[in-house]
């Protein structure tokens, strides 16, 4: 109940960045710039490793991999808290996962474990279902990853994703409420609280309201396949107990702040803990652009939500 306290009042931070920068014409983060002088030997410390998870099917080991990105620093049991991070790209196969390996090395920076998961999307054996059985496989894989690296804490973990990552995010921070015979249903493991970065966060609202891609990884609109939407559409899959943080560039044409606002609304009408970040003047690639003026405040809020040191946060 105490940290639901302290995420709720994260709304009070509400618009605090403004200006857009570091996104390309179709909405895509530009590369990340070099680390700054400050941070760069902590960057140049952070370990990287790669596991292949197993999946339902016959693995793509070119696809089914996540990294596990370690700070420099004591590396003691249960004292590292670990951050899921879910790529985006419209659930498509022309963007991956390496676009976030300059984000997650910032956040171990910060003295986060990254998990920085790949996954098959559409065009490279994706979508319905194998997108969805990928994150799921991908997230019960973490049980494994701590059995090896115990250093971290998985009881009370934070998942982040940007864009169709974020979807994928949100519904992955809620499949413990899925049906037994539902996509994702009955995880080993729980993420206990979420940042969504620029999401669809409603997929029905997005699909009627020109949002094609969302079409294409389901297979059908809402009322083609309704069934579907019910199974991953984060507004149909609130969890009041699992708290979101939903950061929004005002000027994202890629994915309408609608989404977050109609999400955040939702959930406090039926009484969870749910915040909505505008960021003032921010594209849909300016969320996750270290060029942008948005990208510090992005990885502060993610590594307080991490930390759960939201009061501090919001008292700067």
């Amino acid at each position: 109940m105490y940290r639901r306290r302290r995420l709720s009042i994260l709304g009070l931070v509400v618009g605090v960045v403004v200006s857009a920068a570091g996104c390309t014409s179709d909405g895509t983060p530009e590369p990340a710039a070099a680390p700054s002088a400050t941070s760069a030997a902590s960057l140049d410390d952070v370990t990287v490793t790669r596991f292949e998870y197993p999946t339902v099917d016959d693995a793509d080991s070119e696809q089914n991999w996540a990294d596990l990105y370690l700070p420099a620093g004591p590396q003691q049991t249960d004292t590292i808290p670990l951050v899921v991070l879910i790529h985006g790209g419209a659930w498509q196969s022309q963007l991956g996962a390496d676009l976030f390996d300059p984000f997650a090395r910032d956040l171990a920076a910060r003295g986060m474990a990254v998990y920085n998961v790949e996954y098959r999307r559409v065009g490279s054996g994706g979508g319905w279902p194998t997108t969805f059985h990928d994150i799921a496989s991908a997230l019960d894989h973490v049980v494994e990853v701590d059995q090896r690296y115990p250093q971290l804490t998985t009881d009370d973990e934070l998942v982040v994703g940007h864009s169709a990552g974020a979807q994928l995010a949100v519904w992955g921070g809620t499949r413990h409420k899925l049906d037994d015979d539902e996509v994702g249903s009955s995880p080993r493991f729980r993420p206990t609280r979420v940042v969504s970065l620029a999401g669809p966060l409603d997929m029905r609202y997005a699909a009627t309201h020109g949002d094609d891609r969302i079409v294409t990884v389901l297979g059908g609109t809402p009322s083609d396949v309704p069934e579907r939407y019910t199974e991953v559409d984060p507004i149909q899959n609130i969890d009041s107990d699992t708290p979101v943080v939903a950061m929004h560039g005002t000027v994202d044409t890629v994915v309408a702040p609608t989404n977050s606002r109609r999400y955040v609304d939702e959930v406090e009408r039926q009484g969870g803990s749910a915040s909505l970040v505008l960021l003032q003047g921010i594209d849909h690639g300016g969320i996750v652009s270290s060029d942008s003026s948005s990208y510090d405040r992005v990885i502060d809020v993610i590594a307080a939500t991490s930390q759960a040191e939201l009061d501090e946060l919001v008292a700067e």
